[in-house]
C-alpha cells in the first residue's frame, strides 16, 4: 500500500509547532548532556555487568534519542496553520461532534493530528485524520450539513454534523 505524501502530514498551530520544538531543544541541549554525564558517572562505578544505575541511565538514553528522532519527523512533515476560527465549518484542528444516520449517539473527536494531543496528556478525546475518509468526507461542512463516505467494509456511512469548533487541549 502505497502512502500519500499527503497522508502523513502533521498537522499543528503556530503554538504546537512551538511547544514541540522547545521540548526538541530541550532534548537536545540540556536534557541529552546530563544523561551523557550520569552515564559517565556510573561507568566510573566498575563493572557494568551489575551497574543498575548505568543501565537505567542508558534506558533513559534510548528514550530520549527515541523521542528526538519522533519530534524531529513530526516538525518535517508538520505543516502549520492559524487556529481555525470559530466559524462552525469542519477544518483540521476543530473538535467535530457527529451522529450517525440512524443514532441519536453524539460522537465528539479532533479532526487533525495525534501530536496535538502530546500537548497536553490530560485530554481525552479520539483522532481522525483530515485525509481519513470520514475526515475528506466532513471538511468544509458546518452544523446541519450530512456528509457521506466509504467506510473500510465498502459500505456508505452517513453522517450529520452537530458542531465544529477549535480545539483548545
Amino acid at each position: 500500500m502505497t502512502q500519500n505524501i499527503q497522508d502523513s502530514v502533521v498537522w499543528l498551530t503556530q503554538d504546537g509547532y512551538d511547544q514541540l520544538k522547545s521540548e526538541l531543544e530541550h532534548l537536545k541541549g540540556p536534557a541529552r548532556a546530563e544523561i551523557t554525564q550520569r552515564i559517565s558517572e556510573a561507568r566510573d562505578e566498575g563493572d557494568l555487568k551489575e551497574n543498575g544505575g548505568y543501565h537505567a541511565a542508558k534506558d533513559e538514553q534510548g528514550k530520549i534519542e527515541a523521542r528526538i528522532r519522533q519530534l524531529e519527523d513530526m516538525l518535517r512533515r508538520a505543516r502549520v496553520g492559524e487556529t481555525p476560527k470559530d466559524d462552525g465549518v469542519v477544518e483540521p484542528g476543530m473538535k467535530v461532534s457527529i451522529t450517525f444516520a440512524g443514532d441519536d449517539d453524539v460522537e465528539t473527536f479532533l479532526l487533525g493530528s495525534r501530536e496535538l494531543l502530546a500537548l497536553d496528556t490530560s485530554v481525552d478525546i479520539d483522532v481522525y485524520s483530515p485525509q481519513s475518509p470520514l475526515g475528506a468526507a466532513i471538511m468544509g461542512k458546518k452544523k446541519g450539513d450530512k456528509a457521506t463516505y466509504e467506510a473500510p467494509n465498502g459500505k456508505d456511512v452517513t453522517v450529520e454534523i452537530v458542531a465544529a469548533e477549535p480545539f483548545t487541549g
